[in-house]
């Protein structure tokens, strides 16, 4: 549950981050960070399956085109949440993945 409600925070700072990101309310917020979710989990994969090729080729910057191509397919489906052009979709996929890793770091117990 955690992920969700930072998802959701980062979803409602990137217009602050970010000039080609609007988010018009909170609700638009929530529905965008939970169909991003099921669209990484489910879309992703297949698109990353799909792209190894390029991957290889451009050895694995293609994964950010990947990453944007979520983002651009989250406002597309959500109204509310708009992003204006390609690169500004990959630049929001770097921050929302950086954003995640720091705040949501596996703990590690050691003795």
């Amino acid at each position: 549950m955690s992920s969700v409600l930072v998802s959701i925070l980062i979803m409602m700072a990137l217009p602050y981050i970010l000039p080609g990101i609007t988010v018009i309310s909170l609700g638009s917020a929530v529905a965008a960070a939970i169909i991003l979710g099921i669209a990484n989990a489910v879309v992703r994969p297949i698109l990353q399956f799909l792209s190894i090729p390029l991957t290889l080729l451009t050895f694995g910057l293609f994964y950010f085109v990947v990453n944007g191509a979520m983002v651009m397919l989250t406002s597309g489906l959500v109204p509310g949440f708009y992003v204006n052009g390609w690169w500004t979709a990959i630049i929001a996929a770097a921050i929302i993945s950086a954003a995640n890793s720091f705040f949501l770091k596996k703990q590690r117990y050691t003795f």
